[in-house]
């Protein structure tokens, strides 16, 4: 999903510029799920090349700009959002630059959208995800879906 997501950015004309996070997890996930390059470039490991759009930001650095309501963004999307992520946003814990860069969405009141994967959900899991909504955050399960009789899982 991840792919979809950066690759349509990267695509999509109205979008000048993409802020790219990736956590120490997830740039292990990255590297499992796309090849080994992806501790030192996960836009290459993700997308198969370079992309002059994109600027990786490390996610334990609390003083990049993202960490201002004042930096021009159009909002943020978490995919995948762990539901340890969710709880912390919706908790107000802003621990990484992941985190407070959500944080600042909210308060700023732009797009926030949380693209969780894992499951089942247990009652914290489902209590984090109807709070972060009130907050103004928009929680996607990516699960698939059927009634468009997909053929294979991609």
């Amino acid at each position: 999903m991840a792919r979809y997501v950066l690759s349509a950015l990267v695509r999509d004309e109205r979008v000048a510029h993409v802020d790219l996070l990736v956590s120490p997890t997830g740039r292990k996930l990255v590297g499992h799920e796309f090849g080994g390059a992806a501790q030192q470039d996960p836009v290459g490991a993700i997308l198969g090349g370079p992309s002059e759009k994109i600027s990786v930001h490390d996610p334990e650095d609390l003083t990049a700009l993202l960490t201002s309501g004042s930096y021009p963004s159009w909002g943020m999307v978490i995919v995948p959002c762990a539901l340890g992520v969710v709880g912390r946003i919706a908790q107000g814990q802003a621990n990484t630059l992941i985190e407070r860069a959500a944080d600042v969405c909210l308060k700023e009141r732009r797009q926030l959208v949380l693209c969780v994967r894992e499951t089942p959900f247990n009652l914290i899991h489902l209590r984090n995800m109807t709070q972060v909504p009130q907050a103004g955050a928009v929680v996607y399960p990516m699960i698939p879906t059927y009634y468009n009789l997909p053929q294979t899982i991609e």
